[in-house]
């Protein structure tokens, strides 16, 4: 069934910034810390696009009121459906997918905007570097408490902490706050909606940018945002993404990013366009993959 859904836009005209995709499931105080980061300390002028699913918390009264764009769902629509949906009112070439509880910090866009001019070219993906809480072993992140919830969360020395730190630049750029062209992200169709509500729905947007011909998947030590993490994640039913990637392109996501995106390198060497896997590896695919058919077929009898 299509998820019932409308759209609210101002005829905005050219902006000088992104369009930024925002999806908020009934996590208003979140989303209203993460607009009051974009409004203070963004340098370029952007269009916010909010996809409010359910929204039963005023989630769409506070969007009218802020007089921002926003796509509303009577019902959770999760993330594949709510980003495909902004992409329809999105006026600018940049889109950028970012979720509802992370918070931008200064200078975050203009080091992107930077970037994107040095590099001169549509084919590629960026993104900002996220602090995080806690030490999740993710290489691309930066480790640092300045708190979990909204109630302890402490502006001012994050603020401070990001004027005096910064990490190298990185390979593997995937999740949010994630940066495409408008014509790379229609080439590829946007998010797969068979990823619905969303589990590894950004490996595999990455793995069709790839099979696009992008090359460049960047993400900048130098453009920081914090994120609180999961907090929307842990209250939605998980769809079984890890094993859909796996029949969808014949190989995990965990090695899609180590061996083709090289997440994490900092030495720049071109992602891998010809990855190798050995015999064994390949089998060791297979097998799964028929494992994961004959569980399906068996639930379908």
């Amino acid at each position: 069934m299509i998820p019932e859904f409308y759209h609210f836009s101002k005829n905005r005209g050219k902006i000088d910034g992104f369009s930024i995709i925002i999806p908020s499931w009934n996590n208003l105080k979140y989303l209203s810390l993460c607009l009051q980061s974009i409004y203070k300390y963004s340098f370029y002028n952007h269009q916010i696009i909010v996809a409010i699913n359910e929204g039963s918390d005023g989630t769409e009264k506070f969007c009218r009121e802020k007089d921002l764009d926003y796509v509303y769902f009577k019902n959770n629509a999760g993330v594949c459906f709510a980003v495909n949906a902004c992409r329809t009112i999105a006026i600018s070439d940049w889109l950028m997918y970012m979720n509802d509880d992370m918070f931008v910090l200064p200078g975050w866009d203009l080091e992107i905007f930077n970037f994107l001019k040095k590099i001169n070219t549509k084919a590629v993906m960026v993104s900002a570097t996220l602090i995080e809480p806690l030490d999740t072993k993710n290489p691309c992140v930066i480790v640092k408490n300045f708190g979990t919830t909204y109630e302890e969360f402490s502006e001012n020395d994050v603020v401070n902490f990001a004027k005096e730190n910064y990490r190298e630049n990185w390979t593997g750029a995937s999740w949010p706050p994630v940066l495409v062209h408008k014509e790379i992200w229609d080439l590829v169709g946007g998010f797969s909606i068979e990823f619905s509500p969303g589990f590894y729905s950004d490996p595999d947007f990455s793995a069709k940018l790839y099979m696009a011909g992008v090359t460049e998947f960047i993400g900048l030590g130098n453009s920081l945002v914090y994120h609180f993490g999961t907090k929307s994640t842990k209250r939605v039913t998980r769809n079984d993404g890890k094993n859909l990637f796996l029949l969808k392109w014949g190989l995990t996501a965990s090695d899609f990013y180590r061996k083709i995106l090289n997440l994490g390198n900092t030495n720049f060497t071109k992602i891998n366009l010809k990855p190798t896997f050995s015999i064994s590896q390949r089998l060791k695919y297979m097998i799964k993959s028929l494992a994961i058919l004959l569980k399906i077929k068996i639930r379908i009898k």
